[in-house]
């Protein structure tokens, strides 16, 4: 059976925010071994559009960049939209009872499926769907923004904590 794994970096006042703030190089090779290991992940609308950026290669690019790019090409994506009428490379739409499909997900597959974006994540807590939250904790503060938790956190156990460089700290909950 596959886990249902929710992680993002946050800022010390509880904020996601790609443009406020970026993993340093030992978090994203953390990140790229992560990704390489992962089973699939699935996305909300608003993330995965932001996630297609490594469907295509950018000049640009650094070694580390372009190893990500193809991990996260390689794995399959479920994408929960009602308005996208299509999707990307290796990418499947859901569009009907987000429920069914996730427990079928969930049963048919091995391994960790990633959830990105905290309103997805939101209604899959809301359905007692995510096995685990991660949490990469940068020192860094933004004052406003998106926040981890969209909705009312789940009562929630600290299952572990570990240092990943750069000072960040990566805090793992389960529901309690």
């Amino acid at each position: 059976m596959a886990k249902i794994v929710f992680g993002m970096n946050q800022s010390l006042d509880g904020y996601v925010d790609h443009m406020g703030f970026a993993p340093g190089p030992g978090l994203f090779r953390h990140f790229i071994e992560q990704t390489r290991d992962l089973t699939g992940s699935l996305y909300g609308r608003h993330l995965y559009e932001i996630m297609r950026y490594w469907d295509e290669e950018h000049p640009e690019w650094e070694a580390a960049e372009r190893e990500f790019a193809a991990a996260w090409r390689r794995n399959p994506k479920w994408v929960v939209s009602r308005t996208l009428k299509s999707v990307g490379p290796n990418a499947t739409l859901v569009a009907g009872d987000l429920e069914t499909a996730i427990r079928k997900l969930k049963a048919e597959l091995d391994g960790e499926i990633e959830v990105g974006g905290p309103e997805l994540a939101r209604s899959l807590t809301e359905l007692g769907l995510i096995d685990e939250y991660r949490i990469y904790l940068h020192p860094v503060v933004l004052g406003s923004g998106t926040p981890f938790f969209a909705g009312k956190p789940p009562p929630l156990r600290l299952a572990a904590s570990d240092p990943m460089g750069e000072d960040v700290i990566r805090l793992i909950y389960v529901p309690a």
